[in-house]
This record gives structure tokens, sequence and C-alpha cells, in this order.
């Protein structure tokens, strides 16, 4: 049986190759794609995913619904250094966008669509979790209406990747994972630097994927990604950030999690953003999210290059 699931997106180069994992796993009813601004703005995200789904041949079949143009309290900070001026690393830039968004905000979608398939709809969180605090507030049932939330996000070991302290989803819009946290959803997990910095696609990996569009569109939108992270980390790779979530959502083996009380930091001049998990229940708090500590990164990546090798 396939899962059905919601993307939410704020499609730059990894968000694309979850997008890409996700529909070619042939696992996971894709409901709807929705959009929000993060890596870069939310037309942008929307055009970006529109033309992923050109590419897989999918634009007929998957609505594409855009959301927030803007965190909840806060300005954009976009991501243009990492996922390029238009977020695809340069890919696709000739591709002609022929697919629209469909009518709606992505909240609304969301409820919508959980409350039509009570119990049965997985969301997969790759983005600025705006849309989903939007959605708490519109509908609180909706904590219980879900299947389960993944998303990809914050760092509870490490240091951060956009602040010293701040994963980047979490750092652009922390009043809006706060609400999604505290919100009490009874499976939510949590997939963060910690598991999505051991899962490295290295140029052996794009080899293996063989010729295709698909393997040359991953070649051409990860080659500055890949420099950018060489650039910071010294490894001569990038982290499958979002493809990751979209693994845990196919295959919960893939990674241990503990299930710990996590909240976000909002209010400090050095912090906000900060994932703080409460590992030895000093605050003495009922856990809340699922924290993934560890990944069989070998396993996820002979997963991503079967799913979309020629």
């Amino acid at each position: 049986m396939t899962k059905k699931v919601i993307l939410d997106v704020d499609t730059g180069v990894d968000d694309a190759l979850g997008i890409l994992l996700a529909i070619r796993s042939g696992e996971m009813d894709v409901l709807g794609i929705t959009t929000v601004n993060g890596n870069v703005s939310l037309e942008q995200a929307t055009k970006n995913t529109c033309k992923i789904l050109q590419l897989l041949g999918k634009e007929d079949e998957i609505p594409v619904v855009k959301g927030a143009d803007k965190p909840l309290m806060r300005q954009t900070y976009f991501e243009h250094r990492v996922h390029g001026s238009d977020g695809l690393g340069g890919a696709l830039s000739d591709m002609e966008v022929h697919k629209t968004a469909a009518e709606g905000h992505a909240s609304d979608f969301i409820v919508d669509q959980v409350r039509q398939h009570a119990g049965e709809v997985t969301l997969v969180m790759t983005a600025p979790l705006t849309n989903l605090a939007i959605a708490v507030m519109k509908y609180p049932e909706l904590i219980h209406q879900v299947k389960e939330v993944i998303v990809m996000g914050g760092v509870v070991l490490g240091f951060g990747n956009v602040t010293p302290t701040a994963e980047y989803n979490m750092y652009v819009d922390p009043e809006a994972a706060k609400i999604v946290f505290q919100a009490g959803f009874p499976a939510l997990t949590l997939v963060g630097l910690d598991v999505t910095r051991k899962a490295l696609l290295t140029d052996e990996h794009i080899r293996l994927l063989g010729d295709s569009p698909i393997s040359r569109y991953i070649q051409e939108s990860t080659a500055d990604y890949m420099k950018r992270y060489y650039e910071r980390n010294g490894v001569k790779a990038c982290a499958l950030h979002d493809p990751l979530a979209v693994g845990v959502a196919l295959n919960k083996e893939l990674v241990t999690t503990r299930h710990y009380y996590v909240d976000v930091e909002t209010k400090s001049e050095l912090c906000d953003g900060q994932t703080v998990c409460d590992f030895q229940n000093r605050l003495s708090k009922e856990p809340n999210i699922h924290v993934c500590t560890d990944v069989s990164a070998d396993a996820f990546l002979e997963l991503f290059i079967r799913t979309l090798r020629a």
C-alpha cells in the first residue's frame, strides 16, 4: 500500500531531491506539494516545484499549492549562496514552466486533506514550519487527525548551519516551529543535522545514478552545493538533508530515535532558532518529539541511488 503524503517545501536543491525520491519511490501517494518562503521566495519555490514535477512528467497528477510568503513574525532570510539565486543551482534554467499552482492556501489544503483522509496522512515538512503552524492555529483538531509529522530541521547535539546554534529551517521561523512542537502531535519525528550530516552524496554516488535526465539534473543542481559544503566543512560531498526526511517516511528503520521534550528558542540574541532537547528531563515535561539520533547512512544512500538510478 502506498502512503498518503503531503510534502511541504521551500524548493531548493535538497527539497527537489526529496521530491524526486518521494515520487520515484512508488511507495507514496503524494496528495499535493505545498510551498513556503524559505531557501528562496514563495514564488521561486513554487516555480521550482513545478519544474521538478515537469521533469518527472507528473505535472498533471500532483497539485502544487502556495502558502506563506514570509515567516509568522520575522523578515525573510534566503539561502542564495547555498542554493543559487534560482534555488536549483542553475539547473533547469531553460525549462519553460507551464504548470500553475492550484487555487487556495497551503494551510487550508493541509487541513482539508487531513480531514478527508483522517488518520492516513503523513506530513513531510522540509522547510520552515510556517504553513503547518498556520494550519494548527486554524484547525487545532489537525493534531489528532494526521497520521504523523516528519520534520527536517533542528540540531540537538551538534552546531547549526546558519548560526552557531541554529539549523536553517528553525532559524527562519522559530515562532512557527514552537507552535508546531508544542501543538501536541502524537507522532512527530525530528530529522535534524545530527543525522542528515551523515547522509552525504558524493561524486561516486552521482556516477552510480547512471545517465538519465534525472541523474544529469542531480549532477548539475548539486555542483555548486557541493562546493559550498566543501568550503564550510572540508568534505567533497553534500548533505541530503531533505531527502533523508523522505527516507524516514519511507522506512523508519533507517534511523534510531529517542523520545524527548524539545523546544525552540525565540527570544535570544545569540541562540534564536536553537532546538533545545531536554536529554536529562531537567524541565520535567512530557516528551513531545521523536528525535533522530543516528542513521544507517549507507542503507539510506543505497535506497536513494536505487530509487533514482537510470
